[in-house]
């Protein structure tokens, strides 16, 4: 569909939060490694659980975009990509972001 805006509802891949959380990530930080566990299963019951799940995630990523930035900056960066998502339903992340080893490795002081 040329000149179509790309909606969830486009693409049925995308109606499936893990996959647009998988995208948004990877076209923002590029990653290495990029690890999404649905977590909801766990928080049945919870405050912001729904029914439907799909609103608790462990990410684990790994990119040289986070190289120079301290754990808050890291995490403030992912929320402020993900803003989109929580508007929608997603309720909590546990993040692990960190860099890439030759990145670390390139940047320590001697």
């Amino acid at each position: 569909m040329v000149g179509a805006s790309a909606r969830s509802g486009d693409n049925p891949a995308m109606e499936n939060r893990i996959d647009r959380l998988r995208a948004a990530l990877t076209a923002a930080f590029s990653p290495t490694l990029l690890e999404i566990t649905d977590d909801s299963a766990r928080h049945a019951g919870h405050a912001g659980a729904a029914a439907g799940g799909q609103t608790h995630y462990t990410i684990h990523m790994r990119a040289a975009a986070f190289a120079g930035l301290n754990r808050i900056a890291r995490s403030r960066a992912v929320h402020g990509v993900l803003a989109p998502e929580f508007a929608t339903g997603l309720h909590a992340l546990s993040l692990s972001l960190d860099v890439p080893e030759a990145v670390t490795r390139d940047q320590a002081v001697y």
